[in-house]
């Protein structure tokens, strides 16, 4: 990706006043701030701004030109209205030539890992690494193949491939990568009910005395025989 190159004018006047009226005119309020604690206010074109920073990342140096002076820096922050989007104001931050600098630098996953097909579940819980080298080492993005991730494996940030004079300051034992096979959840079956036994009252336990009021068996009809010695009426 060529570098890209914006346009832009001192800023001689501050103050919201101001601001309101450079947004009114079609250009945005910035600053570029340089290592040394110093700051370049300025002012650039609205349209050519959002047209040629698309699709770039935070690690993607650009050139800022201003009145015949050209600035290699970051676009460290954008502020947006709330309500419709646009932009408020831009904050630049220098990098020197020669000078070693600390980056965040996007992890860009490629491929279709082997363990995808076989069923498992690709999970990609690291989305970025910080790492060190001078402003002409600096990668806008750091490719992961992971085509041939299997089952139960992963990829680690001490994995990765650095350019020669890239210095790693994330953890290296971080998981960048990993295929694990999906939960499958078990639906216990639904248990039937016995039917109650004939004669048994339904809810009551096994052996249980019938409730207060319930009806009891009827009892054999059989009259008892004389005890000996009893006389016949």
């Amino acid at each position: 990706m060529s570098k890209v190159v914006l346009q832009a004018k001192n800023r001689q006047k501050a103050g919201s006043a101001e601001s309101r009226r450079i947004r009114h005119s079609g250009r945005i309020p910035a600053v570029i701030y340089g290592r040394a604690g110093k700051s370049v206010s300025i002012d650039l074109d609205a349209f050519e701004f959002v047209k040629e920073t698309k699709g770039i990342s935070e690690s993607t140096i650009v050139k800022v030109e201003v009145d015949g002076k050209s600035y290699d820096a970051f676009v460290k922050d954008t502020q947006r209205n709330i309500i419709d989007g646009k932009i408020l104001h831009i904050d630049f931050y220098e990098v020197e030539s020669g000078v070693a600098l600390r980056a965040k630098v996007s992890l860009v996953f490629h491929g279709n890992p082997v363990g995808v097909r076989e069923g498992g579940m690709l999970e990609t819980p690291l989305h970025e690494i910080e790492i060190e080298c001078l402003p002409k080492d600096l990668p806008e993005r750091i490719d992961v193949d992971i085509t041939n991730l299997k089952v139960n494996q992963s990829i680690h940030v001490r994995d990765i491939h650095l350019g020669a004079g890239v210095k790693l300051h994330s953890n290296p034992d971080q998981v960048v990568a990993l295929v694990k096979f999906a939960k499958i959840e078990v639906v216990a079956a639904p248990v039937e009910a016995e039917a109650p036994a004939a004669g048994a009252v339904p809810g009551a336990a096994p052996g249980a005395a019938p409730a207060a009021g319930a009806a009891a068996a009827p009892a054999t009809d059989k009259k008892a025989a004389p005890s000996a010695g009893e006389k016949k009426a």
